[in-house]
């Protein structure tokens, strides 16, 4: 069921809900993108409630800032309030992971658990940003001209959606079915908010070690053993939380495309838990 979310200063967000349960909000990545969740909303939704959204400026939501992390905080509490829950499990995928986490931290009387699934940790970016430019480049292969062209110049919008193809395709461990995968995530396509992801990118995250140390809320981390993101970023995330478990898969950056059942034993099981 499709509904338009209003948040304090008036932007409208687009929200769908499924299933039946205990409610869980997806958190989709980008900074930019848009809800590509929907598999796995279907497939969880036996079991739970499930609420996908477009952030602020975003696929279906309205094409407007500011863009903050603040600001998305404040509109994925909008999003839990409109629906009337008092609190909620999260499950955030890549930059959404991180949004995940950010919103538990600023309210955690009002999350009950957290699937933090493919995000980058809480170390500095540099500590593993080179290693990522590295290994996209190798897994971009005979593709890496195309991109790199497109990259490095003014672009259509149908130059925008064969980029982020291109460069999606880079996230799938099957190096055969990579761009058939990335190409289903650009259908249908919204259009990157690069607006939206420059502004997010800009924002240095604080020091979180002190606050997740204190988290209660339990928290499973999903990783792809082949995401071209270094794993042992979130190596320290999971040493700070005080309830954690860890759980790899082998698949790459999006692990419910590559390794469906495992992510379905995994998640679906964490949820169904006490």
């Amino acid at each position: 069921m499709d509904q338009a979310v209003r948040t304090e200063d008036g932007i409208r967000l687009w929200a769908a809900k499924t299933g039946d349960g205990e409610p869980v909000v997806f958190c989709h990545g980008g900074p930019g993108l848009w809800d590509m969740m929907a598999d796995v909303a279907a497939d969880l939704s036996a079991a739970a409630t499930i609420c996908r959204w477009d952030q602020r400026g975003c696929g279906r939501s309205q094409r407007r800032g500011p863009y903050s992390v603040e600001r998305t905080v404040a509109d994925l509490d909008a999003i839990r309030a409109h629906f009337g829950w008092d609190s909620v499990a999260l499950l955030g995928h890549s930059w959404g992971a991180q949004l995940a986490l950010r919103y538990t931290l600023a309210h955690p009387d009002r999350v009950t658990k957290l699937v933090y699934v493919s995000g980058t940790g809480i170390d500095d970016d540099s500590t593993w940003h080179a290693e990522y430019e590295h290994n996209l480049r190798v897994a971009l292969g005979g593709r890496l001209g195309r991109w790199e062209a497109l990259r490095d110049r003014d672009r259509t919008a149908e130059e925008d959606r064969e980029y982020c193809v291109l460069q999606w395709s880079a996230d799938f461990a099957d190096r055969e079915r990579a761009l058939r995968h990335a190409e289903a995530m650009a259908d249908p396509w919204f259009g990157v908010n690069f607006e939206c992801n420059a502004a997010l990118n800009r924002e240095r995250s604080p020091d979180l070690r002190g606050q997740c140390e204190t988290l209660k809320a339990p928290t499973l981390i999903v990783d792809g053993t082949a995401d071209i993101r270094p794993r042992k970023a979130v190596d320290s995330l999971e040493r700070a939380l005080p309830e954690v478990s860890r759980v790899q898969l082998p698949a790459g950056h999006l692990p419910w495309v590559e390794d469906p059942s495992g992510f379905h034993s995994a998640v679906g099981g964490f949820l169904a838990g006490p």
